[in-house]
């Protein structure tokens, strides 16, 4: 008979709420989280961020373990050796739509857009993708085998991703003409993973009301679990703090579901709010790792052709309108480098977050078990191209070598979407358009 309880048994043994149960199924003293059959935990995290780089501030000049960071790649000095950068990776799927469109729609699709009614630019219309995206697949995979299964299997955040629904706004898709919204709405994000709010005054009492499950189950776990579920709680109470501070502020909030940030609807004032939403969302981010709600993640950093304006890097111009100036305008391009850099350290902020987190239940931490993926849809903004897209990974989530720049002159991003799979555990023979796939994976990441 086999020792360990079920779920199920737990739940019937303890008497806790499935709320509860949701917050501490992870715990590492539990009968069913400690079985030595479980496999271990691998989590890949997709960041999106708009317009192309800077490559002369962006790209490491050398190759292999010895690299040095450029300016827009500091941020992440701290997780260098976690670290790989993936230069000459070419997204080269043609067909309909202008390049920005191209850009994010393919970009994790590795396919066509269908013909569609979308213009943009000079190019011709365009639809949704016309496959399935890597993240959404992944998700299905580990949704179809028990052992990896999760709450929600993945989850999509965004942060200011425009109210509307077009090519431009959707890397996300479940197949073909099936886009994914993100939510941006750090509310309604907060609704879904934990399922008590019905309003946003019910926000602040979610973990009051569980505290009496939270100590039946403190009585069973050693101390070091408890250590990993005090922290957990806390996670969960600090976003719940921020939730409220932000309710407090507002007279008349929309209702949840809403796409857009409950903010102030002047542009200005939903500037100023971003970096504080990118951090509420993270911080989700984290907390729904630490309970097992999914293995799969975006995170949408407003749309293709965002217009961003950062005015707390004191930059008054939209961050799409200054990726149009030319290299010479010298005022544009020190500001787009401080742009990019404080894409950066949005990406170093979800490491740091990972880094400090213990894996419930497992080895190392939450960055030992995941690697973030940051891209973009452009290579360069002022020239439209999806040559060298930037790709960089950081975390152990893929098993890959990291703490290395790689050069791989030019190759189909199809095959790096190939190589995500195989890293995740689920090797396929192409991904995307089958024309970009018959030299395989990558070589030289493991």
């Amino acid at each position: 008979m086999n020792r360990y309880l079920s779920r199920r048994d737990f739940l019937l043994k303890t008497g806790i709420s499935v709320a509860a149960a949701n917050l501490v199924l992870g715990v590492p003293g539990l009968g069913f989280a400690s079985q030595a059959e479980t496999p271990r935990k691998k989590r890949m995290v997709v960041i999106f961020s708009p317009n192309g780089v800077i490559p002369k501030h962006f790209w490491p000049d050398e190759e292999g373990k010895d690299f040095q960071l450029k300016r827009i790649l500091e941020p992440l000095a701290d997780y260098k050796d976690k670290m790989l950068t993936l230069h000459g990776i070419n997204n080269r799927i043609k067909g309909d739509g202008d390049g920005h469109m191209r850009g994010i729609g393919c970009l994790l699709t590795g396919i066509e857009l269908f013909p569609g009614d979308v213009q943009g630019g000079s190019d011709t219309p365009a639809g949704w993708s016309m496959g399935i995206s890597v993240d959404q697949h992944l998700r299905n995979q580990l949704q179809a085998d028990p052992a990896t299964q999760t709450r929600f299997g993945s989850l999509e955040f965004g942060v200011m991703v425009p109210d509307r629904a077009d090519t431009w706004t959707r890397m996300s898709y479940a197949g073909a003409n099936q886009p994914v919204a993100p939510i941006d709405n750090p509310y309604q994000m907060f609704d879904k993973l934990y399922g008590q709010a019905r309003n946003k005054e019910l926000l602040a009492s979610v973990l009051d009301n569980l505290s009496d499950d939270f100590r039946k189950v403190e009585q069973m776990i050693s101390s070091e679990d408890r250590r990993l579920l005090q922290d957990h709680l806390a996670m969960v109470r600090e976003v719940e703090k921020e939730l409220q501070t932000e309710l407090s502020r507002k007279s008349d909030v929309a209702s949840v579901g809403h796409a857009v940030p409950e903010l102030p609807p002047n542009v200005e004032e939903q500037n100023e709010n971003i970096p504080q939403i990118s951090r509420m969302q993270m911080d989700m981010m984290v907390n729904s790792f630490v309970a097992d709600f999914a293995r799969i993640a975006t995170f949408q950093i407003t749309n293709s052709v965002g217009q961003p304006r950062m005015k707390w890097l004191g930059i008054e111009e939209g961050h799409h309108e200054l990726s149009h100036e030319p290299d010479s305008n010298e005022d544009a391009y020190e500001k787009l480098i401080k742009i990019n850099t404080w894409y950066s350290e949005q990406v170093a902020y979800l490491a740091k977050r990972l880094a400090e987190t213990p894996e419930p239940g497992g080895q190392g931490s939450l960055l030992d078990n995941t690697t973030i993926i940051w891209t973009n849809e452009l290579g360069k903004g002022n020239s439209h191209t999806r040559d060298n897209i930037p790709f960089i990974m950081v975390g152990g989530g893929l098993d890959f070598e990291m703490g290395r720049s790689l050069k791989f002159g030019g190759v189909p991003h199809n095959r790096l979407l190939m190589s995500i799979c195989e890293g995740m555990g689920h090797p396929v023979p192409s991904f995307g358009n089958t024309d970009f796939c018959g030299d395989g994976v990558l070589t030289g990441l493991s």
